[in-house]
């Protein structure tokens, strides 16, 4: 008999990690583009002391940018370290690296090529069966996309007509992704630069909060 697999995430309100952060994290697709926003409404910090000010450090300042950059990929402490380390064993610019395996993750590729209004749906249909790598079923969101890997649609899914609404939202596909928005399928050209990563993250904060 198969066991269920449980996979742990964030559960906390989505509005309340942006307005956390002081600025949109777009988590909630469609409804960050309206008057609905949470920061739009209310650009304090959620909690009983919100409207007061908070004594800044450099220790809270590098905290911040680590937690802004779990909250933008939606990844949760224990995963994001494991990055990090990953990160620090290979070649180059250890922050660059960290937001490449960041950014390659499978559920944000589907965000990057529209497919999808936010991470959350993404991760919803990654873990669905939705999508295939290389014509072969893919249900994990953390899967690691590379450069040659075409990925699409399952034929005959249900989601299509979900994904395809997505993509009216899309304002462009970055040059590493090539997508077909007829067609629903997509290759990875190749790896991301760090020009080409939108996430508004300033890594070095996050290295100089590890090495210590």
């Amino acid at each position: 008999m198969r066991k269920a697999r449980i996979v742990a995430r964030d559960t906390s309100p989505q509005c309340k990690q942006c307005r956390r952060e002081g600025q949109k994290l777009f988590l909630k697709g469609s409804r960050c583009f309206t008057d609905k926003c949470g920061v739009e409404r209310r650009s304090y910090p959620p909690g009983e002391h919100g409207r007061g000010r908070m004594r800044q450090s450099e220790y809270r300042t590098q905290l911040r940018e680590k937690q802004k950059a779990r909250r933008y990929y939606q990844v949760l402490e224990k995963q994001f370290r494991s990055y990090y380390d990953r990160a620090t064993a290979m070649e180059g610019v250890t922050g660059e690296n960290l937001l490449r395996l960041l950014e390659c993750r499978l559920d944000n590729v589907v965000v990057r090529l529209g497919f999808a209004a936010s991470r959350r749906q993404s991760r919803q249909l990654v873990r669905h069966g939705h999508w295939t790598v290389n014509g072969r079923r893919v249900d994990i969101p953390s899967y690691q996309v590379k450069p040659d890997d075409v990925i699409a649609i399952k034929s005959g899914s249900a989601a299509a007509d979900t994904v395809r609404n997505a993509t009216e939202l899309t304002a462009g596909v970055p040059a590493w992704l090539q997508a077909d928005h007829d067609a629903l399928t997509a290759k990875v050209l190749r790896l991301p630069e760090r020009s080409e990563i939108s996430a508004p993250v300033e890594e070095q904060l996050i290295v100089e909060l590890y090495s210590k």
